[in-house]
């Protein structure tokens, strides 16, 4: 008889399928037929340079952009045809965080909670528990406006974590935080996708991609080159030597080269 607890673990994946956005009719598509899945456990880094359609990959996946065609979901969910029930599963966070600047870090975090309708012993308990390992213990009576950048990315690490989504999206999150808390927050997405979480971040720190990514996506000009490994995307290569930010380079180039 199947382990429960493994079907369980198999049973969430993110799915995109197909998906295309194109923000101006004189421009070429921002995000072009994209296509990949993701499935429970993985942590996915999702490399590209600027302005080739990562962040506007994102926003669909978590849903503050329509895609003008595909689709997305996650455990079974569509975005599209049962978003509550989808974005109950997700936690985001975003490349720039915004805050209500008067709320202290507890009455944001409370805020959360009540969205998400945390009770008192669990909110308690989680906000006390992320912030000590993010190292926010002795901020959260403080007002959000005196925070620093990196205390700002700290509070949004732990606002998304505190509902325990079942898929943690990031979109650059290590830009802000010093060495220490880069640190704590790599060992917390190894320990998160570890529990049969998945976790999809953009870098572009690609030796942290090479270092704690289990699957990779490189995508450039709105179309995704690679979709798989970081073994995978070496045995294309015959020199099998080489680093992640070598062979990114080399198909991010031999694309442009072959776009002209």
């Amino acid at each position: 008889m199947p382990n429960a607890a493994l079907l369980l673990y198999t049973s969430f994946m993110l799915l995109c399928s197909n998906l295309t956005k194109r923000y101006n009719a004189k421009t070429k598509n921002a995000v072009d037929d994209l296509s990949l899945s993701i499935e429970s456990g993985q942590i996915f880094g999702f490399l590209g340079p600027n302005g080739a359609g990562k962040s506007t990959t994102i926003r669909m996946i978590v849903g503050l952009l329509s895609p003008d065609k595909g689709k997305i979901s996650f455990d079974d969910y569509s975005l599209s045809d049962n978003p509550k029930a989808y974005k109950r599963l997700i936690s985001y966070v975003p490349d720039v965080s915004h805050f209500y600047d008067r709320m202290t870090a507890f009455e944001h975090l409370s805020f959360i909670a009540d969205l998400y309708e945390i009770d008192d012993k669990q909110r308690k308990e989680r906000i006390h528990s992320l912030a000590e390992r993010l190292m926010l213990s002795h901020a959260l009576s403080d007002e959000i406006s005196s925070f620093s950048h990196g205390m700002k990315q700290k509070l949004s690490v732990i606002s998304a974590l505190l509902t325990e989504p079942r898929l943690f999206i990031l979109d650059e999150p290590m830009v802000g935080l010093d060495p220490k808390a880069s640190y704590i927050l790599k060992q917390m997405l190894v320990e998160y996708a570890s529990k049969g979480n998945t976790v999809f971040f953009s870098t572009h720190v690609l030796e942290v991609a090479q270092q704690l990514c289990t699957t990779l996506g490189i995508i450039h000009e709105g179309k995704l080159l690679f979709n798989g490994s970081f073994s995978e995307l070496q045995a294309r290569n015959k020199e099998s030597n080489q680093n992640l930010e070598q062979l990114f380079l080399q198909l991010t180039q031999e694309e442009t080269h072959d776009g002209f």
